[in-house]
């Protein structure tokens, strides 16, 4: 693991619904359809460096190693030494960085995963921005679908001060926004839309 300076964030990180570790077999069901439309949409051909973007504890990070064993897989997150420990423990790449503010050259990965996390960025086109040019081939972002996600948690009781809306959740979009907010800075390919997520894939547009 290698970690860059950085300074505390008041931003949650790491999962504020730890949707990769419920046990009820409704929710359980509805994580196992998220990860069936996430395997679909990434690349055939193997990646070589592949960033993901609020890598969290890194479970997807995980998966993606175990589907692309060649590949380089290097993930990124806000300040949190308790995810510096995840990452240790699970044998991954990571660096406190912002999405907005990415650490790397142009073109450096061949894939790049935002997989919930743009629904916490204060400015989602600036991190988009930054996803575009560190990428050079193919990018799979999700978020969660709205208004569907809020009405899910307040059926099962949480955040109802909040009506529904997740810790940190900052950006709301529907499947048909985030799909145009994602096309005018990527190719979109294909999406699907698990309940209650949206996931996008995309490839990237010649430089003019």
């Amino acid at each position: 693991m290698t970690s860059a300076n950085a300074s505390p964030t008041a931003t949650p990180t790491g999962n504020s619904y730890d949707k990769y570790g419920v046990e009820h077999p409704v929710e359980r069901r509805l994580v196992d359809g998220f990860l069936r439309a996430l395997d679909s949409v990434l690349p055939a051909s193997p990646p070589k460096r592949v960033l993901e973007v609020g890598v969290g504890e890194g479970e997807i990070s995980a998966r993606v190693r175990q589907r692309y064993p060649d590949a380089t897989v290097i993930g990124i997150d806000l300040y949190d030494p308790a995810l510096a420990e995840e990452w240790r423990q699970r044998g991954g790449m990571g660096a406190f960085a912002d999405v907005m503010c990415l650490p790397f050259p142009d073109d450096s990965f061949d894939l790049v995963l935002g997989i919930e996390v743009l629904e916490h960025v204060p400015v989602p086109d600036r991190a988009l921005s930054e996803i575009r040019r560190v990428g050079r081939e193919s990018f799979v972002l999700s978020v969660p679908r709205e208004p569907i996600w809020r009405m899910a948690n307040v059926a099962r009781g949480r955040y109802l001060r909040d009506l529904g809306n997740t810790p940190g959740h900052v950006n709301h979009w529907s499947a048909r926004r985030f799909r145009n907010l994602v096309d005018a800075y990527l190719d979109v390919r294909a999406t699907r839309t698990p309940f209650p997520w949206t996931v996008v894939s995309a490839g990237r547009r010649p430089r003019p």
